[in-house]
């Protein structure tokens, strides 16, 4: 660490001030200490610090005060929040009020150096720049919307917090990107970034999938395994569809996001682990909570910082540039030159639906470019439905007698007919079905799997 860090710990009991220094004072940092609110606020008036550890119960009042104060006032000092063992509503509202981070009493020494360290790595001026993002992940953040420009200045606040974020919205906005920008911008970015599908984990493997497991704790097991937790030690886990997790293994996730520590299958002993909690889903998890099929206590915990990403609906001004950069990178895999739209194209675009967002928009962006023969893209290229649903409208057609569309002229219209025709009727049965994939492919005549290879054929995922 470099020495001329600084540290401003505040704290009314003795023991926990002369263990936060020594323990500090050994990573390098020059600490101050305040047993109250008053001494705290004269010494954050006079000297600059790279961190604050307060503790939330203070003679003349708490630590949120403190908190509260120093993000208004002290925007670059990051502060974590003592609290005691099981105050975990303390802990969030903590978080909520803009502390970086929290750790419980008794402090363990392993938890306490992990959190100073990424503290330290919010303002080091040394830390390398963020790897940029693949191009086609960069494409679906363009975009000088209002909203965009909300999205974007939301990650780089909440990148620089360790609380947890509960990145919400519909197929194919870009969750994980934001989960993935969110990490890149963040003090872990060093560390592994580790995405996981909980629908797509067969409830079975659950645990040893996010825990580990230990050599011949069960039939197949022949090694040691590490599961997802520890892969992401020291990075981000992100909790893609979190609401497909059960109820079963939602309590053991709540316990191992507020312990900071997992017991793989098979272990005896706990193991401590660094991670930080990101997850999204396209479902509405306060209804699920309404309905008791998602526990409140984890929502309540995951949901710590609420990130809303835009459908591309309520941004139809980027579209121009959202569908040029696209365009640009899909000629460049194809080793072509880029084809023009043209204003009847852009038109097109511009009064279409788009449920499945911008998976949707370079979908259709690659089928035109595959099937375009100049160097420019029509409103007839882009093989859209002529009635599909467009910007604005309502909801999907009652019946599919009602969602019967024209045909757009020239070859290869009727696949793309089809793949409309499933789309809404999909889409229907989704809404109507509360998003359970099960009884939605009961209602369409089908199996589970062959909703779910729709699904992903049809970017609907």
């Amino acid at each position: 660490m470099n020495d001329t860090r600084s540290a401003l710990v505040v704290d009314d009991e003795r023991d926990i001030r002369e263990l936060l220094v020594l323990t500090l004072g050994r990573m390098g940092l020059r600490i101050s200490t305040a047993a109250n609110l008053a001494e705290a606020r004269e010494l954050l008036a006079s000297n600059p610090y790279d961190l604050c550890i307060t503790d939330m119960r203070l003679p003349d009042g708490n630590g949120i005060e403190l908190v509260t104060e120093i993000a208004q006032h002290y925007p670059r000092t990051p502060v974590a929040m003592i609290t005691a063992f099981g105050s975990m509503d303390l802990a969030v509202e903590a978080l909520k009020a803009g502390a970086f981070d929290f750790v419980s009493k008794p402090v363990d020494i392993s938890v306490l150096r992990g959190l100073v360290k990424h503290a330290l790595e919010l303002n080091n001026t040394e830390r390398p720049a963020p790897a940029p993002l693949a191009p086609e992940q960069a494409a679906r953040l363009l975009g000088d919307s209002p909203s965009m420009d909300v999205l974007r200045a939301t990650i780089g606040k909440v990148a620089r917090s360790q609380a947890p974020v509960y990145i919400l919205g519909e197929s194919g906005v870009g969750k994980e990107l934001v989960a993935r920008t969110i990490h890149a911008q963040s003090a872990r970015a060093p560390g592994a970034f580790v995405p996981v599908n909980c629908g797509a984990i067969p409830s079975e493997l659950m645990e040893s999938e996010f825990f580990g497991h230990k050599k011949g704790s069960f039939s197949g097991g022949h090694a040691d395994k590490p599961g997802l937790f520890q892969a992401a030690h020291g990075g981000t886990l992100f909790l893609d569809e979190v609401a497909e997790l059960p109820l079963q293994m939602q309590v053991k996730l709540l316990r191992a996001i507020q312990e900071k520590s997992i017991r793989p299958v098979g272990a005896a002993t706990e193991v401590p682990v660094d991670v930080r909690i990101l997850s999204a889903t396209h479902k509405d998890l306060g209804e699920l909570v309404e309905d008791g099929r998602f526990r409140h206590d984890l929502y309540y915990r995951i949901n710590v910082i609420e990130l809303r990403v835009p459908p591309l609906r309520e941004r139809r001004s980027d579209l121009p540039a959202l569908a040029a950069s696209i365009l640009a990178r899909l000629a460049r895999t194809h080793g072509r030159p880029t084809p023009l739209l043209a204003p009847s194209a852009l038109d097109a675009l511009a009064q279409y639906h788009f449920p499945g967002n911008v998976r949707e928009l370079e979908n259709i962006l690659e089928r035109a470019l595959a099937l375009a023969e100049e160097d420019r893209i029509g409103a007839s290229d882009l093989r859209l439905p002529q009635h599909a649903p467009r910007f604005g409208a309502g909801n999907a057609p009652a019946t599919q007698e009602e969602a019967v569309v024209d045909l757009p002229a020239g070859n290869g219209a009727l696949p793309s007919y089809i793949e409309q025709m499933e789309r809404t009727a999909i889409q229907k049965a989704l809404e109507e079905n509360r998003w359970n994939k099960t009884r939605t492919a009961a209602q369409l005549g089908i199996t589970f799997r062959a909703l779910r290879y729709k699904l992903k054929k049809l970017g609907m995922e």
